[in-house]
């Protein structure tokens, strides 16, 4: 990272009236939480199962005691804090720039940070939904061991897109506007290879394209501004 790209980053921003900022696990992983595929992630750490069967709709009906076992132990970090990019993310947004967040996260260190607008894709580890009757819980108020269930005996059924379930319609339509609405679209910690996210770059017409990402991506090449570094890193710098 150089001074002359934050420099223009810097610019940028203080030029944009509507930015978006499309983020992906890179922005977590700073605040301890890991991904999927890095050499530290879920893919490569010692399980006997395959973690994309594990999280899958399919583990979840047939084995919901193998599925929660692995959910509260591997998807749930409590102690894990916003770093300083969800913090100047909500400093952006106070300043009326920042116009939406969206996340294929989900941990919830966005809202945790103070964000408003948090358009979560994948949903929220922080709360569940009895299948049942459509109770809502909280996570921090349920016994975190065997399946949890619903006052009415319903299983509780987390709030997130698992492995063989489509994305929620609502979201993706908030999402497509706000990026096809953006000035300058930010896209930070994610490498664009999870679809049909990934693809939501399709839908920007505006005038600034930032990557920011420690390894390159597909997209690199569209972008008027590419920056190879940490996230958190490269916010620290940033001008609010």
């Amino acid at each position: 990272m150089t001074s002359s790209k934050i420099d223009e980053l810097n610019k940028i921003i203080k030029n944009s009236k509507r930015i978006v900022f499309f983020g992906g696990a890179g922005v977590s992983t700073e605040s301890g939480v890991p991904d999927f595929r890095s050499k530290d992630g879920l893919y490569n750490s010692n399980i006997s199962d395959n973690p994309e069967y594990l999280l899958s709709h399919d583990c979840f009906v047939n084995e919901p005691v193998k599925f929660f076992s692995f959910y509260f132990n591997k998807m749930v970090y409590d102690d894990a804090g916003p770093n300083c990019c969800h913090k100047k993310l909500k400093e952006l947004e106070d300043k009326g720039k920042l116009s939406a967040v969206i996340t294929q996260n989900i941990d919830g260190l966005h809202q945790k940070a103070g964000s408003k607008n948090v358009i979560e894709l994948h949903g929220n580890v922080n709360y569940l939904t009895c299948v049942k009757c459509g109770k809502k819980y909280n996570l921090k108020d349920i016994k975190r061991s065997g399946v949890p269930k619903c006052s009415c005996g319903g299983t509780l059924k987390p709030d997130v897109v698992l492995y063989g379930e489509a994305l929620d319609e609502d979201n993706v339509k908030k999402a497509v506007d706000a990026i096809k609405n953006a000035d300058t679209l930010i896209i930070g910690g994610t490498s664009l290879v999870v679809y049909p996210a990934a693809g939501f770059i399709n839908f920007f017409k505006g005038k600034n394209l930032v990557i920011i990402n420690k390894d390159k991506t597909y997209a690199d090449n569209m972008a008027n501004l590419v920056i190879n570094d940490s996230i958190a890193k490269v916010f620290n710098n940033v001008n609010i």
